[in-house]
């Protein structure tokens, strides 16, 4: 007779630990499953690529493996879905075993948990051929859940030494491992490197074998479960001391204590966000300020007046009376608000009063900035939290640029129809002055210093000027510094959507300035701030890249104690920090825009004095904080200054941020598998454009506008001029990576504004083999760039050279560029295609060295006497096709295009009508007559087509 069961008895008793046996057991049966089988039925196809196949390649990747075929694909999602079950059950596991009281943590955790298994599903059963978008989608939000979900079980992990040590290794590996796997995966989609995708394949599958890994460790801590359910162990009861309770008891009067050791609480989370957006909508407005001064220089040609304007951020002077300060103080979030006028700039269309809504609006963000800090200056964990906010805001703002590809959303050269969310911006901004601007007090005991006098309002102000300008130029945009060491084809340095280093270097400094403070701390930042500006200024490729990171790090590390300094030192130190601030800016514009300013000649291309002062400042700055924080200030029984518990929050915000970096990065990383329009006719339309800097006539962003016109002409390859925006005056913007990436094009961004030119770039359907940056000789007038590149034309290489000369006014540096240039034309062994900007009449000056036997160049239509500026000109390869198309209001200058024909020797200059053109070597029809959007052929109202 079986013994009866009394209550309280396990009637089937199962070890937890078998959960994660049992998730570990299907996962890797489900990867190693389609592995055997892709390789033993389908070797050869698996391994091949876009590029290369068997034998160059002889191992596949894992999406290869698990992609399409059958059976591979039948054995993955066969065995994925029997681990959905242990993986559901090892989240709620996890959940039970480290959930204790009064902590948000392994909720949010285990929620993640919950997510990163159901959009693992997604990627797992919708592929890239059954919809590209929502793979990718579910395929990004699996890797970004992975960061937090490793994190927070590292945070979480019960006392067990054992368990702690093997998740170490093993995030440590997963993480590491992703370094060469993005260096092979560029070499393989940048260079084209055969052999680099095997390599990136075995990278690939140690990330799967870490990642399954990481949580097969769950079973040295799901060993004190028993299923029905029944506690051995009280694991589940918060009697068990976690790593996180250790670490905190432990450490709990240094920074991590104070931080991390808080309740969590959503209020709080909620204010934190709100802090940081305004943050955010500070930057935004700043770095708009600029942009909109710019447009009135750029029409007049010169100093319009209007360039007053940007000392409208000195505004911080009204707090050196008493009387306007304390009403500024008491009535803060009314100032606030005020300054949201910037952002209702984008309704008002006539440019000038677009530039003083913006003005106006700048005003008052910098004034409530500054009273709002002053203000908290007897609350350093308080102070330190609204620096906090004001810094992230910028990391966030350089993430929306990414994300919209160096254009910020709610700038007021944005609107609908070219891409802007001002209305959204706009409400998010009132709903987080209200939130976040409630509790401003002015507390008037004030930070005193502990062992020395207050040295000179004037030494703290010079370092704020040097941190307000280090940040703006070289942190507001991410792909900034990373165009200083730009280098060129074939790529040796980082690309557009490596901004995210950029980014991870701005989080990585702002929580070294949390956790690392004191003197000692400053002046090494302040020292590894020289180094890296050196290196950023003197070197290229990813040697420059990495001091540019360098300098990322520690100009975020000294933001807190050079606001804090600035603060201590009074509210004239703000308005003094501006002033200079305005006065490096114009030194920054100065150093290239020399031809056409008072005193330009002295700071001609003089970058590295004007980073030689801001390192300066920062020093000045450093000298000027104090040794010790405050006499006010909450500390630990070490002596030592404790953080804000409130920092925990600020560094949440950050961490999302970064993963929307993350994200946004992969979204962004070029396919490179672009295609000529007219590849069966081996046709390359080539095109020439001056893009004034991609503002239109109405001063807004012209991106949009020049996709669409390029994308009609079914143009090639294009040459754009006065692309180099990269500077605080035109926006620390780039708009060849947003027509690069829309359009599919490969892109060279020319030489970068270390270089001190107004920019060349060129976009092209076909690979760039090679390509070389020059800046032809300039005695007297400004820099004349030039881009020198071989392409890949349907197996054949063919020369392309993009050019913008010197000024009317210079003629000696006309002749001198016209002479470098046609040398270098007539060395090249190749076909070749000229397109330029050359100021000149046809057949007078230095035209004849353009065109002739110097360069060994012809024009394209020698009887088109009406031209000055732009040409384009070839040799070695057939012309077939001219056109000249209206500018319409986005630019000054018309778009000339040509149509040449790879493999076939030079043509005559006897013209032909359309209708005797092949269909594939004629231009569109749309633009014939009136056109579209006032874009038509003009001058001689069609294209013109040769024999």
């Amino acid at each position: 007779m079986a013994p009866k069961v009394r209550e309280g008895d396990a009637v089937v008793a199962l070890s937890g630990k078998w959960i994660s046996w049992a998730h570990t057991a299907m996962a890797y049966s489900a990867f190693i499953g389609a592995l055997v089988t892709g390789l033993a039925l389908h070797y050869q196809k698996i391994v091949e690529n876009e590029y290369y196949g068997y034998p160059q390649e002889w191992f596949p990747s894992v999406s290869a493996t698990i992609g399409d075929r059958y059976p591979e694909r039948a054995v993955f999602q066969f065995f994925i879905a029997m681990t959905s079950g242990p993986r559901l059950l090892l989240v709620a596991l996890w959940y039970i075993l480290t959930a204790r009281p009064n902590t948000s943590l392994p909720k949010i955790i285990a929620g993640v948990g919950v997510f990163r298994t159901l959009s693992c599903g997604g990627w797992t059963y919708v592929t890239s051929t059954d919809d590209h978008g929502w793979h990718d989608i579910f395929m990004i939000s699996y890797l970004v859940a992975t960061l937090p979900w490793t994190l927070g079980c590292l945070a979480l992990s019960p006392n067990n030494p054992k368990a702690v040590k093997y998740r170490k290794i093993l995030a440590g590996s997963f993480f590491g491992t992703l370094v060469p796997l993005v260096y092979y995966f560029i070499q393989h989609k940048v260079h084209k490197v055969p052999g680099a995708y095997t390599i990136y394949a075995f990278y690939e599958w140690a990330l799967v074998l870490f990642d399954v890994g990481f949580d097969a460790v769950t079973a040295l801590d799901f060993d004190g479960f028993e299923l029905i359910l029944r506690d051995v162990k009280g694991s589940s009861r918060g009697k068990t001391q976690q790593v996180a309770d250790a670490v905190l008891e432990k450490d709990q009067d240094k920074p991590i204590g104070n931080i991390f050791g808080a309740q969590f609480l959503w209020v709080n989370a909620l204010d934190a966000a709100a802090d940081v957006y305004n943050g955010f909508i500070f930057w935004s407005m700043l770095t708009s300020l600029g942009l909109t001064v710019w447009y009135f220089p750029l029409w007049h040609m010169g100093i319009s007046g209007y360039e007053v304007m940007v000392m409208c951020t000195v505004s911080p002077f009204l707090l050196v009376n008493a009387s306007i300060r304390s009403l500024i103080i008491q009535n803060v979030r009314l100032v606030y608000l005020l300054s949201l006028s910037g952002l209702l700039a984008y309704l008002t269309e006539t440019p000038e009063y677009r530039l003083f809504s913006v003005a106006f609006g700048v005003s008052m963000s910098c004034l409530a900035w500054a009273a709002t800090w002053y203000a908290e200056r007897s609350q350093l964990p308080r102070l330190e939290s609204r620096i906090l906010a004001w810094s992230i805001g910028l990391v966030a703002s350089s993430v929306a640029k990414f994300a919209f590809r160096t254009n910020n959303p709610i700038w007021p050269i944005m609107h609908a129809e070219n891409g802007g969310w001002n209305k959204m911006g706009l409400l998010l901004a009132a709903l987080a002055i209200a939130r976040s601007r409630r509790t401003v007090t002015d507390n008037r005991g004030g930070i005193a210093p502990a062992d020395r006098p207050k040295t000179s309002p004037f030494l703290a102000g010079l370092g704020l000027a040097g941190l307000l300008f280090g940040l703006h130029s070289l942190l507001s945009d991410s792909s900034t510094m990373i165009l200083w060491v730009w280098e060129g084809f074939p790529v040796r340095g980082p690309i557009a959507a490596n901004g995210v280093l950029t980014i991870a270097a701005m989080a990585v400094g702002i929580l070294a300035g949390i956790f690392f403070k004191g003197p000692l701390s400053n002046w090494i930042n302040l020292l590894l701030a020289g180094v890296g500006a050196f290196i950023v200024t003197s070197h290229h490729n990813w040697f420059g890249y990495m001091g540019a990171l360098l300098l990322a790090v520690t100009l975020m590390a000294l933001t807190t104690p050079l606001v804090t300094s600035a603060v201590r030192h009074g509210p004239m130190t703000f308005g003094l920090g501006f002033l200079i601030y305005n006065i490096l800016v114009l030194a920054h514009v100065w150093v290239v825009a020399y031809a056409f300013v008072p005193g330009g000649p002295l700071m001609r291309e003089h970058t590295d004095w004007v980073m030689t002062a801001t390192v300066v400042f920062l020093g000045a700055g450093v000298y000027a904080s104090p040794r010790a924080e405050s006499i006010n200030t909450k500390r630990t029984r070490s002596g030592k200054a404790a953080p804000s518990r409130f920092a925990s929050y600020y560094t949440y915000v950050l961490l999302a941020i970064q993963l929307i970096a993350l994200a946004t990065s992969y979204l962004r990383f070029p396919t490179n598998d672009y295609v000529p329009y007219h590849a069966k006719d081996k046709v390359i339309t080539a095109g020439i454009w001056t893009i004034h800097f991609s503002l239109d006539n109405d001063m807004w962003s012209s991106e949009r506008r020049m996709r669409d016109l390029i994308k009609e002409l079914e143009i090639d390859v294009i040459g754009l001029l006065e692309s180099d925006l990269q500077r605080i005056i035109m926006g620390n913007r780039d708009s060849t990576q947003y027509l690069a990436e829309d359009l599919g094009m490969y892109v060279d961004y020319g030489p970068g504004p270390d270089k001190h030119t107004w920019g060349s770039a060129l976009l092209s359907k076909f690979p760039i083999m090679n390509s070389t940056h020059h800046l032809l000789p300039s005695p007297v007038g400004e820099l004349a760039p030039a881009i020198h590149a071989t392409l890949d034309a349907y197996g054949e290489l063919v020369d392309v050279v993009v050019f913008h000369s010197g000024q009317e006014e210079d003629a000696e540096d006309r002749r001198l560029q016209s002479e470098y240039l046609a040398e270098l034309m007539k060395r090249s062994p190749r076909p070749l295609i000229l397109m330029s900007y050359l100021v000149t009449k046809p057949n007078e000056g230095v035209y004849n060295t353009y065109v002739g036997e110097k360069s060994g160049m012809k024009d394209i239509d020698p009887s088109d006497w009406d031209r000055w500026c732009e040409y384009i000109l070839y040799k070695g390869i057939r012309r077939s096709g001219y056109a000249r198309v209206s500018r319409s209001t986005i630019t000054d200058t018309e778009l000339q295009v040509g149509k040449f024909v790879v493999g076939q020797p030079e043509s005559s200059d006897e013209q032909m009508n359309e209708e005797q053109v092949p269909e594939g070597l004629r231009f569109p029809s749309l633009f014939r007559g009136h056109g579209v959007r006032d874009h038509r052929y003009h001058v001689f109202d069609e294209p013109r087509y040769f024999v």
